[in-house]
């Protein structure tokens, strides 16, 4: 392609309300435009990256034994009412009504569509196992789109779905995705973890997520290098500890303390002078509506996603100022597990502390050496703390590391939630009726378009990953004036193209400063620099990546780029 005829319209300042690099450069290099809050078009670079990252997870879902489908984006209502998510799924559905008055949604997710498909087709056990994908655009109306690409209303997706007439198949098929996956992102010159995941909405028995290690990633995730355990902080999990031994003989007897004006765990902490570790977080939360107290040491958080799967309730909420007085008849910022009328449950990291602070139930009070099993009872002990780096590993108990990331892939195992819910039936091979037992796997397409520039980029652009770069090479002639670099230049370009590989000649009349500031910025992998050198029969190849820069011959140039470029 050519840069004279090519719309790449870049920019030199980033939008005002670009917050992260890929929001940024994605709008500064031409790949994309905001036609709204959370939509966007997608211009021709950003389409090669697109269309390169679809043709990757293509060519391994259909090795994998996928098959690949096109599925509406309008769903009725009736499917979704099927399943029980029309009411469920919750403000992102984008719903509206036709003509006649009858509800329909823009897809954000199609197991129900799927399912009435197979549904109607597969009637033996002689037909499964079937793993069908689509690639296509899904709609979520998110309450505050932002980060571009990342949380877009509007974005493509590649989701599958399989069906099998056994349970070991199903998990069969999860984990031959699990691989799929792992080759897909490895393919496209990421780095990215599969972490132990929570099923949210999709709902099903265990799932993975696949995310792309950034700083700016909006998930968290911990890893053992040791054993290799990883999940992410949805999910992690928390060794539970022993009870100390003869901890009764360390009690102390309680010990009432003015504490005026000190609430935060920071604020008892200081004024005490003891560790936050040391302090008990009482924190009341309304299940389903009714009020429980979760207690969890003072130095970690609650991880509401955990505490969600705990009680496996439909809503989960902290409860207001008002309704925690109103259950507890104590004062927020002061309450006491002693003497509550609502059931305490207490996460893992309460177990081992003896002794330790809590509020009085009263303004201004705190009580020092408070023990669960003397002065209140625990109803249960649970996991719900945030894990964080450094933790031991549940698995082996080395350190565990934390990181940042961009989840770009999620694995589920459904089980029967939606076969049961739509009659999704076979007849196995006993001539009994069974439902089917399924799996969905989705890959962000959009999204890993973004997690790609949030993970390889600097401060002059975009650095893409040779598999999925709009442009392998970009040729730049610096004086198109000049008959000898522009004939080089274009022979060089032409001789690329032959030989199959994708490549950008800047043929514009600019400065050799400006062509060089483009091409860093769109971020093609290699460029190759035709300037004075071509009198001795030389240009310079220069690695974006690295920003190394290297003469060759002419003659060379294919050869060498073959090399570089087999060896990504």
């Amino acid at each position: 392609m050519r840069f004279s005829r090519a719309f790449i319209p870049t920019k030199k300042e980033s939008p005002a309300d670009a917050e992260i690099p890929s929001h940024k450069l994605l709008i500064r290099a031409g790949f994309i435009r905001k036609v709204a809050s959370g939509l966007y078009d997608i211009l021709p670079l950003g389409a090669l990256v697109i269309r390169k990252i679809e043709r990757i997870i293509r060519e391994e879902m259909d090795r994998a034994g996928a098959q690949e489908v096109i599925l509406p984006i309008m769903h009725p209502a009736e499917l979704w009412l099927e399943s029980g998510r029309w009411d469920v799924y919750g403000k992102e559905m984008i719903k509206f009504k036709d003509r006649h008055e009858r509800d329909y949604s823009l897809a954000p997710t199609a197991e129900e569509v799927i399912t009435d498909l197979v549904r109607k087709e597969i009637r033996s056990y002689k037909d499964l196992p079937l793993n069908l994908y689509q690639i296509g655009r899904k709609f979520r109306d998110e309450i505050r789109p932002r980060f571009g690409l990342m949380r877009a209303r509007e974005f493509i997706m590649k989701d599958a779905y399989s069906f099998h007439a056994t349970d070991e198949d199903a998990e069969r098929e999860y984990w031959n995705m699990y691989e799929t996956y792992s080759r897909i992102f490895r393919r496209m010159g990421l780095e990215f973890k599969a972490v132990e995941a929570d099923t949210g909405e999709i709902g099903g028995k265990f799932s993975h997520e696949f995310m792309v290690i950034a700083d700016t990633g909006e998930g968290k995730l911990v890893y053992c290098e040791k054993c290799g355990y990883a999940a992410s902080t949805e999910k992690a999990e928390q060794p539970k500890p022993s009870v100390p031994e003869n901890r009764e003989e360390l009690f102390k007897p309680v010990e009432k303390v003015h504490t005026p004006n000190v609430k935060r765990i920071e604020e008892v902490s200081e004024f005490l002078g003891i560790p936050p570790e040391n302090i008990l977080k009482l924190l009341v939360y309304i299940v389903d509506g009714q009020p429980v107290a979760v207690a969890v040491r003072g130095d970690r958080e609650v991880e509401e996603t955990k505490l969600k799967q705990v009680f496996r309730g439909k809503e989960v909420r902290l409860a207001t100022d008002e309704e925690i007085e109103r259950f507890t008849g104590q004062p927020k910022g002061f309450l006491s597990p002693i003497g509550l009328k609502i059931p305490v449950y207490a996460d893992y990291s309460v177990i081992p502390m003896v002794n330790f602070v809590a509020g009085a139930g009263e303004k201004d009070y705190h009580l020092k050496n408070v023990n669960w099993g003397r002065d209140f009872e625990v109803k249960e002990f649970i996991d719900v703390a945030e894990v964080r780096g450094g933790d031991p590993c549940p698995k082996c108990g080395a350190p565990l590391v934390e990181k940042r990331g961009i989840e770009v892939g999620h694995i589920f195992k459904l089980g029967t939630k939606y076969s049961e819910a739509m009659g999704a039936l076979f007849v196995d091979e006993n001539g009994q009726e069974k439902p089917m037992i399924m799996g969905c796997y989705g890959i962000g397409v959009t999204r890993v378009m973004a997690a790609a520039v949030e993970q390889n980029h600097d401060e002059n652009g975009i650095i893409w990953p040779v598999e999925i770069a709009p442009f392998e090479v970009i040729v730049i002639p610096v004086n198109v004036k000049n008959d000898e670099i522009r004939e080089v230049a274009e022979k060089i370009y032409e001789e690329l193209k032959e030989a199959g590989f994708d490549v950008l000649i800047d043929d514009r009349n600019a400065r050799p400063g400006f062509k060089f500031k483009d091409a860093d910025l769109i971020g093609i992998p290699y460029q190759i620099i035709v300037g004075k050198g071509v009198k001795d029969g030389l240009v310079e190849l220069k690695e974006r990546k690295t920003g190394e820069r290297q003469e060759i011959a002419i003659g060379r140039v294919l050869e060498v780029l073959k090399s570089l470029v087999s060896k990504n």
